[in-house]
């Protein structure tokens, strides 16, 4: 029976000793190493502070991050143009002074619309 008894208490000191370090958040005293210690524990444990250490840091105020914009852009629309039909350009004579616009500035007896002679394009030259 003395036997049983020993080993129950070598077992319940084992288990103790097990315990001590939970129960020593970052070396106590703000973290500045501990003082060493000995507790005597009866009982299940439910007695003040049952519910574990306090934790030391004080809570931070959350942070209220708005939304990111997104904005989708519509793709591009093409319109297609009807090409424009080309107007003929016209030269301006005048007979007194002779002479073309805008090398003539003035004309008293008005201007003579004239049709320019077509140029030869590049390569097809006489």
């Amino acid at each position: 029976m003395k036997k049983i008894i020993c080993i129950a208490l070598a077992v319940t000191a084992l288990l103790l000793a097990g315990t001590s370090p939970s129960h020593a958040f970052r070396g106590g005293h703000g973290g500045h190493g501990g003082h060493g210690g000995v507790g005597v524990w009866i009982g299940p444990g439910w007695g003040p502070g049952w519910w574990g250490p306090y934790y030391p840091f004080s809570p931070y105020y959350p942070y209220y991050t708005e939304p990111p914009i997104v904005i989708q852009q519509q793709p591009d629309t093409y319109i297609q143009q009807t090409p424009q039909t080309e107007q003929p350009s016209y030269w301006y004579f005048c007979r007194e002074p002779e002479g073309y616009y805008p090398y003539v500035k003035k004309c008293p007896k008005g201007w003579l619309k004239v049709v320019p002679p077509e140029t030869p394009e590049d390569g097809e030259e006489e």
